[in-house]
């Protein structure tokens, strides 16, 4: 184990170790013991020690299955999509239809893509971004970086705000959505999202109309947690899904959108901020809106 993987839970340090190789798999190599810490058992949640050794059984190729190299133009793509760079983040404005990582059926994402360039001896996502969003994401330098803003995203101490167009004409100014949020998975293994107050994990989202069309409305969106499909959920539960949301939105809807040119979800991520602590000054990230989705608000028809 390298120094850079002090404070690293054993369960991540394996997923990183063993990329490609299924998440189910990996815990079961640790459930049944076969992932040994200077030669203990451990749990998922164990955190390593710098100098600690561990031990790994082998894994079948058939299993790991072999890394894809991302092709040179999403290479290049997202050297082009850098909107800062320090020495201890890295952050790219993702284009949607990339995903953040690689996973199921998906072959690489952004870190894969990042790691590819072979510019840095550790690089880690600090957070995720839906495939279909675009938008700031951080990529951390260092295990220390990493932990600094981890922390501050999962303690609310971190900004973050989206762009949404959202269907229909919003009535009214801001509203505040606090409604707790569950994965769940239906028929054929699709992960959905779904407000349950009982079992849901706390999650709050305000929405704010910057400008309104005849025929939707673009909010800009403050969460101050970071659930999976938070806005997208809490959209649909105003009655205003996030255009182009083939989830959680209407068939109809993402039709009529689809006729004016939208050809992906319209939600963005524009805003990201840090605050300093120790070593690390405050950290202020800003990414515009993508051409088309600019297109496209010019091609609206302005509401009265």
């Amino acid at each position: 184990m390298g120094p850079g993987d002090a404070g690293q839970r054993i369960d991540n340090f394996l997923l990183k170790q063993l990329s490609g190789v299924p998440k189910s798999h990996v815990y079961r190599l640790l459930r049944s013991g076969q992932v040994r810490v200077d030669g203990g058992r451990v749990k998922p949640e164990r955190k390593l020690a710098q100098g600690e050794e561990v031990r790994i059984p082998p894994v079948r190729e058939a299993d790991k299955g072999e890394a894809v190299r991302p092709p040179d133009a999403v290479l290049n793509r997202l050297r082009d999509a850098i909107i800062h760079e320090d020495e201890h983040y890295l952050a790219i404005s993702k284009p949607a239809g990339l995903s953040a990582h690689a996973g199921s059926g998906v072959p690489y994402g952004v870190i894969e893509a990042a790691r590819a360039w072979g510019r840095h001896p550790f690089l880690e996502l600090c957070h995720r971004l839906d495939r279909d969003t675009s938008g700031v994401l951080l990529l951390a330098k260092s295990r220390p970086a990493l932990l600094r803003a981890q922390r501050a995203l999962k303690h609310g101490e971190a900004e973050k705000r989206y762009f949404a167009l959202l269907v229909g004409r919003w009535r009214g100014e801001d509203r505040d959505v606090d409604a707790a949020l569950v994965r769940s998975a239906i028929a054929g293994g699709e992960r959905r999202v779904r407000i349950d107050e009982e079992d849901g994990k706390p999650s709050k989202s305000r929405f704010s109309p910057k400008s309104r069309y005849a025929v939707a409305t673009l909010c800009e969106v403050q969460i101050f947690s970071g659930r999976t499909h938070q806005i997208r959920v809490h959209a649909a539960a105003l009655g205003h899904p996030v255009a182009g949301d083939d989830k959680y939105g209407e068939r109809e809807d993402n039709r009529r959108f689809r006729e004016l040119g939208l050809k992906r979800m319209f939600l963005h991520s524009h805003f990201l901020a840090l605050p300093a602590q120790n070593e690390f000054p405050k950290l202020i990230l800003n990414a515009p809106l993508p051409d088309e989705l600019r297109d496209l608000l010019d091609r609206l028809p302005r509401g009265r």
